[in-house]
């Protein structure tokens, strides 16, 4: 039995999860899946780490799975603590100083994004709208109870330079969303080879797999768990 400590994304809530537990817990296994700060502006991503590190408590086995945003925290946890195995889904891959707000220049995100909006023949430059960014494949009542549960994400964790010297001494894997309309699948290739030096794993669906195929999701941690 393993434990599984699952860390949302944007927005910070455990409800992003909550298709995923049930199915890690009828495999016999633990699972926490906090909360997080972020409507808090006086959070940053060490605040973050330690909500996360308070939830796991004295759990071990731990593998530690975070989506997007949250591989600006998960990563301290795994500096902290032993940690068997750390995952990435569709995650912002940091670099040692760099900030949360500077990281999404440096990584040419918006061009990636733009390109592949306009392959798909979407129109581009009309704001932001998280139905057709994040949510388009997934389940039309789970994309509804989504956007109803839909809250702040405070910019203060944005703001702190990224405090490792270095990546954490923890196998880590990611996995790529084949259909991302945020992170697309070249982009996440590249970034992976540039910054952790590593090939991801792929699942066929957008930004937030957890909620669009929690069954393939799980499926793809065991493996990677069993394979750790």
């Amino acid at each position: 039995m393993a434990t599984y400590v699952l860390v949302p994304g944007a927005m910070g809530s455990s409800w992003y999860w909550h298709r995923v537990e049930p199915l890690l817990r009828a495999r016999g296994h633990d699972v926490v899946a906090p909360d997080l700060p972020a409507e808090d502006d006086s959070a940053g991503l060490a605040r973050y780490a330690d909500v996360i590190d308070a939830a796991i408590g004295d759990r071990r086995g731990l593998v530690l799975v975070a989506q997007s945003m949250g591989a600006l925290s998960a990563p301290l946890v795994a500096a902290r603590r032993a940690v068997d195995l750390l995952v990435l889904v569709a995650p912002m891959i940091p670099r040692p100083g760099e900030t949360g707000g500077a990281w999404w220049t440096s990584t040419g995100q918006a061009d990636a994004e733009r390109a592949m909006a306009e392959e798909e023949g979407r129109p581009t430059g009309e704001g932001f709208d998280p139905t057709v960014t994040f949510l388009h494949d997934c389940p039309p009542d789970v994309a509804a109870e989504a956007n109803r549960r839909a809250g702040a994400q405070s910019m203060r964790p944005f703001e702190d330079p990224w405090p490792l010297a270095a990546w954490p001494a923890v196998p880590t894997r990611v996995i790529a969303c084949r259909r991302d309309r945020l992170f697309p699948l070249p982009f996440m290739r590249r970034l992976c080879r540039e910054r952790l030096a590593i090939v991801p794993d792929e699942i066929d669906t957008g930004h937030l797999p957890a909620l669009a195929l929690p069954g393939a999701l799980v499926d793809l941690l065991e493996r990677l768990r069993e394979s750790a």
